[in-house]
């Protein structure tokens, strides 16, 4: 990649109701809203607060900002 390339810090953006409000387990893998998929964390984030203030009047609806760059480079310096 060339030095000039803005650096990607991927973010992915997914949610759905959860059986209890103890742990994070999906009631229904299948209904597992897939939000997207963001270059950076700002833009993830807004994609999760707007999902999140959509569902508000659920409980064990919860939306999750998951950090693909971790997942794809452990090693990776995020600063």
């Amino acid at each position: 990649m060339p030095d000039s390339a803005p650096q990607q810090l991927l973010h992915l953006v997914i949610g759905g109701e959860l059986t209890d409000l103890e742990h994070v387990t999906f009631k229904d893998l299948d209904q597992v809203d897939i939000v997207g998929v963001y270059p950076n964390y700002a833009s993830a984030l807004a994609a999760w607060k707007a999902k999140a203030q959509q569902t508000v009047d659920n409980a064990h609806m919860r939306y999750f900002v998951v950090h693909l760059h971790r997942l794809l480079d452990p090693g990776q310096d995020t600063k």
